[in-house]
């Protein structure tokens, strides 16, 4: 029988004694789901060997692999077999280097399933050269913990080094569970504390936005000199001119941008994902969707008054509707990827020092706390899965403690 799986149903499924039953997913052709009479559930995948016989392959039991996750097994398991790959379960080779595995096995699948693959991607061969000759089925956790015994000696700190090993884990992971390793060699490799990384929150002093604002207004002022004075030169050459920018509300996009930051503390991968139809105007609510989150968790952040006109203007300049881009690239329309260069720009000429992109998040985060919204609030404008990532902001608000503890002099 073919159905639509979802995850509710297949855990409502009960086993019928004495009668086995296969459900094919509508969704993926070829995936199955085997319910034995005593109660095993159990993904497969069938298809069509380099032979063209009909086979199967055991992707996993349905207590271990969510239909989300078996549909993406299966994708993957499909895939090899279409570049004529053999799927059936072999004895792993004790030869296979980690930098082969990466590169036949997992950079394929991390660059077509992951946002942030290549960032991945270049975290592992950056960071694990030295483990690039290394038989994978070889890999110990002594190695490890010696490598990462010299980066603390180096000044690296813990938290940098927890967050390069769990990338590392992670796709010894995924070779275990595509059965190209039969164990995970460091499994019982554990974290560090990450007392050495706490640090300040870096947040806009009043002289600092200030700083940053007037920066900005020159920036708008530099380009718009520069487009007359180009206009200017067309025009004596009778050559077409670009369009007049004293008539736009803004110079381009790099304004507009930070006042959307500072206003949502929206990360930069997402803001640079956002579409017009993530905008609602009627209603006042900016929403940052699951797919272009950090954390996979769809946000709804209400939009006040100096958001809204700034992204009005901006929408009514650039003509935006529907699902297009609310920043696309200048260079290619798609979607960009950094702004580097202009925003260490306009740092240098704001006097800020030590402040990040990133660090803006933490500027709104920090100036609604000090302004005395509670911290579950914060947590969820800022996205944030649990209360634990937003306790870093409770030294901020130290006059709400202070009414805490006064409620007790009766």
């Amino acid at each position: 029988m073919r159905t639509h799986l979802t995850q509710s149903y297949v855990s409502s499924l009960k086993p019928d004694p004495g009668k086995a039953l296969w459900i094919t997913d509508d969704e993926i052709k070829n995936l199955k789901l085997y319910v034995g009479a005593g109660g095993s559930k159990v993904w497969y995948l069938y298809y069509y060997g380099s032979d063209g016989k009909k086979a199967s392959k055991k992707l996993g039991a349905a207590d271990k692999l969510t239909v989300a996750q078996a549909r993406m097994l299966a994708q993957d398991v499909g895939g090899r077999v279409i570049r004529g790959e053999n799927v059936k379960k072999e004895k792993p080779s004790p030869k296979l280097t980690y930098g082969e595995f990466l590169r036949a096995h997992y950079e394929p699948w991390v660059l077509a399933n992951r946002k942030t693959g290549r960032e991945t991607m270049q975290i592992l061969r950056s960071t694990f050269e030295f483990l690039m000759p290394r038989p994978v089925a070889e890999l110990s956790v002594m190695e490890i913990e010696q490598w990462r015994t010299m980066r603390i000696k180096e000044g690296r700190k813990a938290a940098t080094l927890n967050r390069q090993i769990t990338a590392l884990k992670s796709t010894l992971s995924w070779a275990l569970d595509r059965e190209i390793i039969e164990r995970k060699p460091l499994e019982k490799l554990g974290r560090l504390s990450e007392a050495d990384s706490e640090k300040k929150v870096r947040y806009l002093s009043s002289d600092e936005r200030e700083r940053l604002f007037n920066a900005l207004d020159e920036r708008e002022e530099r380009i718009r000199t520069g487009r007359d004075s180009h206009n200017q030169w067309s025009r004596e050459r009778e050559r077409s001119a670009l369009p007049n920018l004293r008539a736009a509300y803004f110079a381009d996009h790099l304004k507009p941008m930070i006042i959307v930051s500072l206003n949502t503390g929206i990360r930069q991968g997402s803001l640079f994902r956002l579409c017009w139809s993530d905008i609602d105007f009627q209603e006042g609510i900016l929403t940052v969707r699951a797919v272009n989150s950090k954390n996979e968790k769809t946000v709804h952040i209400p939009m006040n008054g100096t958001l809204t006109r700034a992204l009005k203007e901006w929408k009514e300049q650039t003509k935006g509707d529907g699902g297009k881009l609310v920043f696309p690239s200048p260079k290619s329309g798609e979607v960009m990827d950094n702004c580097k260069t202009a925003w260490a720009r306009l740092l240098k000429d704001a006097a800020i020092p030590n402040f990040r992109w990133h660090d803006m998040r933490h500027d709104f985060a920090s100036c609604l706390v000090m302004n005395g919204v509670d911290l579950n609030t914060v947590r969820e404008l800022m996205g944030h899965a649990d209360l634990k990532m937003t306790l870093r902001y409770a030294h901020l608000a130290p006059s709400v403690k202070m009414k805490a503890v006064e409620t007790l002099d009766g």
